[in-house]
């Protein structure tokens, strides 16, 4: 059994499954609402290359370094993507990323409890010490999207990679504790349970 093997979460906003080769085109769709991939600071897929996404995803899967899901509102559409990425099992530890929805699922319920599903299998289930997250340091929104999760940042990794158009990357790395789990979940369910506007 491998530290982290396929598993299904369910929630109330949001459901994430095993991402599977069969996912290819409901994400192909989900990728052009709001044409995301555009963003120069993010590794989205551009919609000629959801297949190709996809197949590296799972060959990493198959390597024991990343856990892939897709993602699927509380209407049952393909939303997005998301992974448990750098599994480090001995050392207990997991990063959350490589995280992508369309344009229209954004900014709803269904990230903080996408990630509350993924924290507390890290946490409850897996027995991590730490989960991370990693941003580039232009992504604003990411970086705010973190903050609110309730994570604290650790640093800048400076010049850490070269991106796709020969940019350097700083990568911005925040985590989340296993002691800190307790009162972060408090606190993502008190988001998810505030009325919205």
């Amino acid at each position: 059994m491998a530290f982290a093997d396929p598993v299904t979460l369910h929630g109330q906003h949001v459901l994430l499954e095993p991402l599977v080769h069969a996912h290819a085109t409901e994400a192909h769709a989900a990728v052009q609402d709001g044409e995301i991939w555009k963003h120069w600071y993010t590794a989205i897929p551009a919609p000629d290359q959801v297949e190709a996404e996809i197949v590296r995803r799972l060959e990493l899967q198959a390597r024991g370094s990343m856990l892939p899901f897709a993602v699927r509102d509380a209407q049952g559409r393909f939303a997005g993507m998301t992974t448990y990425m750098n599994i480090d099992a001995a050392h207990r530890r997991v990063e959350i990323g490589s995280t992508w929805y369309r344009a229209s699922a954004q900014r709803s319920g269904l990230n903080t409890e996408a990630k509350l599903l993924l924290l507390g299998h890290a946490f409850e289930r897996l027995q991590c010490v730490a989960v991370e997250f990693r941003t580039h340091w232009f992504n604003f929104q990411s970086r705010a999207a973190i903050t609110r999760l309730g994570a604290k940042q650790d640093g800048v990794l400076r010049n850490h990679q070269i991106a796709p158009n020969g940019t350097l990357r700083d990568t911005v790395v925040f985590s989340i504790l296993q002691s800190e789990w307790p009162t972060v979940q408090a606190h993502l369910r008190y988001q998810l349970d505030k009325p919205r506007a």
